[in-house]
């Protein structure tokens, strides 16, 4: 059959980065089983670029190499060099090996059935001393690591190009709301601060899990590395000096001293809940984005010859937006299978725990970097309209200004309650006319004509100044983004992050 008569995952065939589908691919995913006994001095991001036919050169062993150099026997040149000419599975591999697994249920000892057939002389020390786990849990550790180096970039790069934004938009007046209501004043550039605060603590949550993700190392089958002291002739040095050795040759700056056959699945529950997190801020913002592209204040970018609908050929919906909404809420929920994946662990370990991060652990990482992908293209290209804002402004103003012209009329005499009795009796005609009868907003207009107020006619144009509404919204701004604020200092690390992240696929 052909791809077209399969379920294609919408992450593979609409969404993702080739790099981040390449990382969580099965050539990958083998070869770095591979790799945990064979090492490329080239970076991971260099290998993850090699074509699916080329080879990996100037290798050396992880496990066998370490073996081998604190003294353990059998171990041949010959081996080695077969081992290391055949690290990248090739297309013919897979057959044989999925044939195996069907015979033996055992995709691991598969996999070692299929290396050796590559790497003959090898065959009988490949897996020495270790457990399935040995590969299958170092190597995800190895992409928790590597997929969440792919996505903090991209993160950072979406911070700056909104920080860009709420700096050009610092003192642009807009409506704030409060319970979905109008309420004091806000500016375009203060609230897309609010949104980059969040964003920031979703770098900052990242990094964490980022930092805390240490290597399985060699540990045995229920984590007390007994084969490997008996491999060693009960020598614990050596065995405190193998799992080091491999380490340092995976890469990794520590090793979890203290695992069961498994690392503790509570490490995936702490990056899932990391990307979760930024899920729902996904949402969060976008929510946002898609009232105000509902009220014409702002919208995503629209290019010239997209079609927002198929029956209403003006509409201009705003789907990427919608789109991030839906993928958002997608990766919020998807912690859930890490939690219960979790709790529902039996002593040094049970394999249903297997199934389940085969499918939440990729999409986890595949979702997050669709996201990435999607607020890049929609924040490089945001359009505001500042003429609708005014308009809407210019509507509520007139309430909002209530109390500034009764504390006016109490600077020249008048009293505070007499002011505050005849402009409410004003707001609540002028609300008749607005909902009533479909106008625009008079109160301004009666009020010059009431006599009551005319002490402090004269100041009702500045009274009326929408800057005079905002606080202090553009210094804000100003000491958030500007030099030496928190997206400056959060940023650092990333040097010059303001690029595209990628190519996004416009269809729904």
């Amino acid at each position: 059959m052909t791809s077209n008569d399969e379920y294609q995952t919408p992450f593979n065939t609409r969404y993702c980065s080739e790099e981040m589908k390449q990382l969580f691919s099965p050539r990958t995913r083998f070869s770095t089983w591979r790799q945990l006994w064979v090492h490329s001095d080239s970076s991971f991001s260099a290998r993850l670029r090699v074509s699916a036919s080329s080879r990996l050169t100037k290798v050396q062993v992880w496990l066998a190499e370490a073996e081998k150099e604190l003294g353990l026997a059998g171990i041949s040149d010959q081996a080695v060099a077969e081992m290391q000419a055949h690290v990248t599975i090739k297309d013919n591999e897979f057959a044989i090996v999925a044939e195996e697994e069907t015979r033996r249920r055992h995709d691991v000892m598969a996999h070692v059935h299929g290396f050796g057939l590559v790497a003959p002389s090898a065959a009988g020390i490949i897996h020495l001393g270790a457990t399935s786990c040995y590969v299958t849990d170092n190597a995800d550790l190895i992409f928790l690591k590597k997929g969440l180096d792919l996505l903090l970039p991209k993160l950072a790069t979406i911070i700056k190009k909104l920080s860009d934004f709420a700096r050009k938009y610092r003192d642009q007046a807009c409506l704030g709301y409060t319970h979905g209501q109008p309420a004091a004043l806000t500016t375009v550039g203060k609230r897309a601060c609010l949104w980059i605060q969040d964003l920031l603590m979703d770098l900052r949550n990242i990094e964490r899990s980022r930092s805390d993700i240490r290597f399985r190392g060699v540990k045995g089958a229920t984590g007390t590395q007994g084969t490997f002291l008996a491999l060693f002739k009960g020598d614990h040095s050596k065995v405190e000096e193998l799992d080091d050795l491999v380490t340092e040759k995976a890469g990794f700056n520590s090793v979890f001293k203290i695992s069961s056959q498994t690392y503790s699945r509570k490490i995936d529950l702490d990056v899932c809940n990391s990307l979760g997190s930024f899920g729902a801020t996904c949402e969060r913002i976008f929510t946002d984005i898609r009232h105000l592209a509902m009220m014409k204040e702002m919208e995503e970018p629209f290019e010239k010859d997209q079609i927002g609908s198929s029956a209403m050929a003006y509409k201009r919906n705003p789907m990427r937006s919608e789109r991030i909404c839906a993928l958002g809420r997608k990766l919020q929920n998807l912690p859930m299978d890490a939690v219960a994946t979790y709790a529902h662990q039996w002593f040094e370990r049970t394999l249903d725990d297997s199934a389940i991060r085969r499918i939440s652990i990729p999409e986890s990482f595949l979702c997050a970097d669709a996201l990435l992908l999607l607020l890049d293209n929609v924040t490089s290209g945001l359009v505001v309209y500042p003429a609708v804002i005014n308009r809407r402004i210019a509507q509520e103003l007139p309430f909002l200004a209530t109390e500034h012209i009764i504390m006016a009329l109490s600077e020249v005499g008048v009293s505070r309650q007499e002011a505050h009795e005849e402009i409410r009796v004003l707001s609540h005609q002028a609300a008749a006319v607005v909902k009533m009868e479909g106008k625009d907003n008079d109160l301004i207009e009666r009020i010059r004509k009431a006599e009551f107020f005319k002490p402090i006619i004269g100041q009702l144009d500045q009274l009326l100044e929408p800057k005079s509404f905002y606080g202090r919204a553009p210094q804000q701004v100003d000491k958030f983004t500007g030099p030496g604020g928190e997206v400056e200092k959060a940023l650092e690390k990333y040097g010059d992050v303001a690029r595209e992240v990628g190519r996004v696929d416009l269809n729904v």
